[in-house]
């Protein structure tokens, strides 16, 4: 096992009925006058925001209900927060959603803490970030696993770029996760939200070091399990079994814990946080889309990882490494079309696009030659417009 430093504070409440509990746990944590941050639609429409601010108003806490996180959260948006957070003199930051409404209160703690300085700066490493405020969720979304991850993502309108910041100080200090909020949402959002949860794991499992055979084993398991149960709930919504255990699935995808030991690789979601910011599709469907296409530019890095995740994970049992690793591939891709879900920039419903968009994208992704991606394989300038190639179908 190689060295690694394991940092997980968030308190988790999970079952049925958990979110009862959240003015307790807000006065747990020191909050007294709390901005609520929500999408809008769904949590109203099924009356979760009206039982969240009862339970408030019970517990005599001060609160303001701020809407309109969407998804690939906006830095305008987050920056209104910041404004009315200082504005209510606010202690402790709600997320009521999935990750959007949890990156954009992330954003919101940041900046209410920082009021000196434009939040945009931190996911720039323009300025330190030393301080925060509490953060808690209610959790209604598996996928994005920001409910106790340490990583936030914002896409700032003015210049088209879609970065993420990674600190603990972005860690919840509590989620509450109430499978039975998850079974009103649209297939196609929870075949998104499979995908998101998959690409966590993976995002760990490939990278350079191939020795920790826990942490490998952890990631494995993870991804059977959401495999499985992927299925179950595309079948199903219903069904608790399925839900509980992809939004527990969720969680320990993006909490560091697949991927200890390890260097994380996280190339494409970068490809994809291109294509999301550019073309404002789902996240979970642009890393279907690239996913493929960048399997196939890195498989020459490492057939037998491929080929372990293709025996491991999907059951394969082709002997020769190579055929191993292109059928796991395979596996992987036909898993996501059985979802639903798109596998090149067609199905995406962006359209094929022209080698001078791809240049373009390319170069975005390096931010102009700034920076490489990935560990696997690290991919310049060149390799990215080879995977973008591949997906431009």
């Amino acid at each position: 096992m190689r060295d690694f430093t394991y940092y997980v504070p968030t308190e988790i409440l999970f079952g049925r009925g958990a979110e009862a509990d959240t003015a307790k746990e807000i006065r747990k944590f020191g909050g007294s006058r709390v901005l609520v941050v929500t999408g809008g639609g769904s949590v109203e429409r099924s009356g979760l925001l009206a039982r969240i601010e009862q339970g408030l108003k019970e517990a005599g806490l001060a609160y303001e209900v701020f809407r309109g996180a969407k998804p690939n959260p906006r830095l305008s948006h987050a920056r209104e927060g910041v404004r009315r957070a200082l504005e209510m003199r606010a202690d402790l930051i709600l997320a009521v959603g999935g990750g959007s409404a949890i990156d954009t209160a992330k954003g919101i703690a940041h900046g209410a803490a920082n009021p000196d300085t434009d939040i945009w700066d931190f996911w720039c490493g323009n300025a330190p970030l030393t301080r925060s405020m509490p953060v808690g969720v209610v959790l209604t979304i598996s996928a994005a696993g920001s409910e106790t991850s340490n990583s936030a993502v914002l896409t700032n309108e003015e210049n088209g770029q879609k970065r993420g910041l990674g600190h603990d100080l972005n860690r919840p200090a509590f989620a509450i996760m109430d499978p039975e909020l998850t079974m009103t949402l649209p297939a196609y959002q929870v075949a998104c939200g499979v995908v998101d949860i998959m690409m966590h794991t993976l995002d760990r499992y490939f990278n350079p070091v191939w020795d920790n055979d826990l942490t490998d084993g952890i990631a494995e398991a993870l991804l059977r399990t959401v495999i499985q149960n992927g299925r179950r709930a595309a079948a199903d919504k219903t069904d608790y079994h399925a839900m509980s255990e992809l939004m527990w699935c969720g969680s320990v995808s993006h909490n560091g814990l697949t991927g200890l030991g390890g260097k994380q690789d996280f190339a494409p979601h970068q490809l994809g946080h291109e294509l999301s910011s550019r073309f404002d599709v789902a996240h979970g469907a642009s890393l279907s889309t690239v996913w493929g296409a960048w399997a196939e530019t890195c498989l020459q890095a490492g057939p037998a990882r491929f080929a372990r995740l293709g025996r491991e994970v999907w059951g394969l049992r082709e002997e020769d490494d190579l055929a191993a690793a292109r059928a796991a591939i395979r596996a992987t891709v036909d898993y996501f079309r059985e979802l639903g879900m798109p596998t090149c920039f067609s199905e995406l419903g962006v359209g094929v696009q022209d080698e001078a968009t791809l240049c373009e994208m390319a170069d975005c992704v390096t931010y102009h030659g700034a920076r490489t991606i990935g560990s696997f394989r690290v991919m310049g300038r060149e390799e990215i417009l080879a995977a973008y190639r591949l997906a431009n179908r």
